[in-house]
């Protein structure tokens, strides 16, 4: 037990990646209860932030983390206690949305920043992607906000915030698997922007990452 904790301290892309996916995983089962989607957000918060702070410590970073990050808690913690007010959620998804995309911009700083594949760049590259999942979920909220039946299913047009998360996921990834259709021309335009978020990433980062690979085996 104690060997795959120090390895996950050494490597703080990993953790932040296991603490997105345990999010992800845990939901269903503590979505529903308000303190549990709290406890969810902020856990999640936290270990994106001191993530970021840990493979790029600079004082711009820093400042973007601290100032940007401390009322996106505050307001996690207001979203998941009035669920149902839409200036909450709306204000919750503005901060959440640029804080996640910064995150995932300093990221990618950290993976392209020298020509040296490490462990933990591995890691970053899965907890890079999850963090623009998640960014494109609060920008769903917000869009679910400001221009209503903005998605459908056949459960109606209101969608939670999991529900939102499942279809970025799987536009991000372009498998088309979400039973969440974008019908509104604000939203299906955000989910055209995200489709070519996930088509660069995958030839940007991780054909990157394949051929210097390649070429420190040879």
């Amino acid at each position: 037990m104690t060997r795959p904790l120090q390895h996950l301290t050494a490597h703080p892309s990993a953790m932040l990646l296991a603490a997105q996916l345990l999010q992800v995983l845990a939901w269903p089962f503590l979505g529903g209860s308000t303190p549990g989607r709290a406890f969810l957000g902020v856990i999640g918060m936290l270990a994106v932030g001191s993530a970021v702070l840990a493979v790029r410590r600079t004082p711009n970073v820093s400042r973007v983390v601290f100032f940007l990050g401390a009322p996106t808690i505050v307001f996690t913690l207001l979203d998941a206690v009035f669920r149902d007010t839409d200036w909450i959620t709306l204000t919750s998804g503005l901060l959440h949305a640029p804080f996640y995309f910064y995150v995932s911009y300093a990221m990618l700083r950290y993976l392209f920043h020298d020509d040296v594949i490490t462990t933990d760049e591995y890691y970053a590259t899965g907890a890079a992607f999850t963090v623009v999942a998640w960014g494109f979920a609060y920008v769903f909220s917000v869009v679910q906000v400001v221009w209503p039946d903005s998605f459908s299913n056949a459960g109606g047009f209101e969608h939670s915030w999991f529900e939102l998360l499942y279809l970025s996921f799987s536009t991000l990834t372009s498998v088309g698997l979400s039973d969440i259709v974008a019908v509104g021309e604000q939203a299906r335009s955000v989910v055209m922007v995200e489709m070519m978020v996930g088509v660069f990433y995958v030839a940007m980062v991780v054909a990157r990452m394949v051929g210097l690979t390649m070429m420190r085996r040879r």
